[in-house]
């Protein structure tokens, strides 16, 4: 099949049946901030209506994967449209038909591990950094609060989420954050799997899909829309999480008040 390559402003997208790469090219971090979630919007509807296209890989071009969402979209006048279109790209990838493969090197934090925890199977080198920071900024992540517990465990998910501590690439596969740790490079890892996938039927893995991930998504939904509930109608109106925010963007130590 002859292949497409296209470049929006912070992505890139190369479409050769029966696969899809996504990469993420937005200097220096892939910082996913609101125009990247709507291009990325934009190419998953297309390629969901897509009938030539099996798989769906995403990765990050320069350092690293994704360090996250934008901080700046995390402000009361913006958090508000941030969620909904960042939780639509989640919400695309969980309900998608396609296998979807996330290859994870350098920094995968915040939105950017919840960006590739979401996905059916996650190749990363074992030196990446993964980690779920916005405890520090007196916020918390709603997907991940939502799902890690289900890949997890309750008390790693617990302790990844309320210290905001990183991990290596290495433990994020032995306690299944991700597939497989490879010492310097998923591509391989990530081009075996595709052999596999390109021998079975597309019709046979979209209904697996749905079979597999039954369950899951029904707890999966009622969690993500009860942590938007809450980080609306409690976590922003206290006083710490306009501070925490505030510290960061001023680059200075935040001045918690329990407030």
């Amino acid at each position: 099949m002859t292949s497409t390559t296209t470049a929006a402003e912070r992505i890139a997208i190369d479409l050769a049946p029966p696969v899809a790469r996504i990469s993420l090219r937005y200097p220096t971090l892939n910082i996913i901030d609101i125009p990247m979630m709507e291009e990325l919007s934009q190419v998953l509807a297309e390629i969901e209506s897509r009938a030539d296209i099996t798989a769906v890989v995403i990765s990050g071009e320069g350092k690293g994967f994704s360090a996250g969402v934008d901080v700046a979209a995390h402000t009361p006048d913006k958090v508000g449209e941030m969620l909904a279109k960042f939780h639509a790209v989640i919400r695309a990838l969980v309900s998608t038909r396609k296998v979807t493969i996330a290859a994870v090197h350098g920094h995968c934090l915040g939105g950017g591990a919840e960006l590739a925890m979401v996905c059916d199977m996650v190749y990363t080198t074992a030196d990446a950094q993964w980690g779920f920071p916005e405890i520090r900024l007196g916020c918390y992540p709603p997907v991940a609060c939502a799902a890690l517990a289900a890949l997890v465990g309750q008390k790693r998910a617990a302790e990844l989420i309320l210290t905001g501590r990183s991990i290596r690439g290495k433990d994020a596969a032995e306690i299944g954050l991700a597939t497989l740790a490879c010492p310097l490079d998923p591509s391989p890892a990530v081009e075996d799997r595709l052999g596999h996938l390109r021998n079975l039927s597309p019709s046979a893995l979209a209904i697996t899909k749905k079979a597999f991930y039954a369950w899951d998504s029904i707890h999966f939904d009622k969690g993500l829309a009860r942590a938007e509930k809450t980080y609306f109608d409690d976590l922003m109106k206290t006083a710490d999480a306009e501070e925490g925010i505030r510290a960061f963007m001023e680059k200075r130590p935040p001045k918690w008040t329990g407030q």
